[in-house]
């Protein structure tokens, strides 16, 4: 394992310090988690643009199409807020 130096936020170290002591576990420990997943949604973001440039908007206008337009099952609708 490698030492990582990193200049954060006193509240942020404030926090993540009662965490680790909260959950009793190494100040490391949450570092580490934190970062893990930080790095793992990024790359997800980049895998998923990267798919979305690949997409062929009309065969998925095809299907969409072939799709009734019929009302739910009771039960299944949709409920909106005032928004939309």
């Amino acid at each position: 394992m490698s030492t990582l130096e990193a200049k954060v936020p006193d509240l942020l170290l404030q926090q993540v310090h009662e965490l680790a002591r909260k959950e009793l576990v190494p100040v490391d420990q949450i570092v580490a988690i934190a970062l893990a997943a930080q790095v793992s949604a990024w790359s997800a973001r980049e895998r998923i643009g990267s798919r979305v440039q690949r997409v062929n908007w009309r065969q998925v206008d095809d299907v969409l199409a072939r799709v009734p337009d019929i009302p739910p099952v009771p039960g299944d609708e949709i409920e909106r807020d005032e928004r939309g």
